[in-house]
């Protein structure tokens, strides 16, 4: 059987602990030699009330005061006294769960499986946000056609050439013909995919002055991600 413990920092919550210790000397554990043993569970309702129940909660101020001589045992260095501020609940402290029975009821047990849940989101959200985020990149092959025959086709390079930004470096390129003493410009470039966009590239550098003096169009021939 398990049971929540719910406000132990109030006068209500005190009354339920010490109704339940009636009888007992300690929260739960094995009876041996006809007395109960303490163990981790009576440590964490210890840790949850802010100081000996009054002599009104007499099951729980002997409870307390048993639990508290077993620690000095185990802790005997000097104490010099010290004070806790505060009025509020304990951090520590677990409400109680909504409709729970005498069946189901968790007395600051272990970590649940949501709490670890909890626990393992923070930490990836910590991670995530510390990490520096790598951005991809796109290899892309452009053709770029001059207005006519007479378009100088170096000029027209060197314009396009000339459009820097963030995230873009021009590569190779060639001139290919495409018939009745037409070139095109077919250049290769990288981009890095969260800085350029190629469609911004096009319609915003590349067929707008000064480029579209020597550029008529541009064509996406090829897109791949690196």
């Amino acid at each position: 059987m398990a049971i929540t413990f719910s406000d132990l920092h109030t006068e209500a919550g005190l009354k339920s602990l010490d109704k339940f210790l009636a009888g007992k000397t300690y929260i739960s554990g094995e009876l041996i030699l006809h007395r109960n043993k303490l163990s981790k569970d009576d440590i964490k309702v210890y840790a949850a009330v802010l100081g000996k129940p009054a002599e009104s909660f007499p099951n729980a101020s002997k409870w307390y005061e048993c639990v508290s001589s077993h620690l000095a045992n185990s802790f005997p260095g000097k104490a010099v006294g010290v004070r806790i501020g505060g009025k509020g609940a304990p951090a520590a402290a677990a409400p109680a769960k909504a409709d729970a029975g005498d069946d189901d009821l968790d007395l600051f047990g272990d970590e649940t499986e949501e709490e670890k849940k909890a626990a393992e989101e923070r930490e990836a959200s910590k991670k995530a946000s510390t990490k520096k985020k790598e951005s991809g990149k796109s290899s892309v092959l452009m053709d770029i056609k001059p207005w006519d025959d007479e378009t100088d086709m170096k000029k027209l390079e060197e314009a396009v050439r000339s459009v820097e930004m963030p995230g873009l470096l021009w590569g190779a390129s060639k001139l290919v013909p495409v018939g009745y003493g037409i070139k095109k410009l077919q250049i290769m470039l990288t981009i890095v995919d969260d800085l350029v966009s190629v469609d911004s590239l096009i319609e915003e550098h590349l067929t707008v002055e000064p480029c579209n003096e020597h550029v008529q169009s541009c064509d996406i021939v090829a897109f791949n991600k690196i």
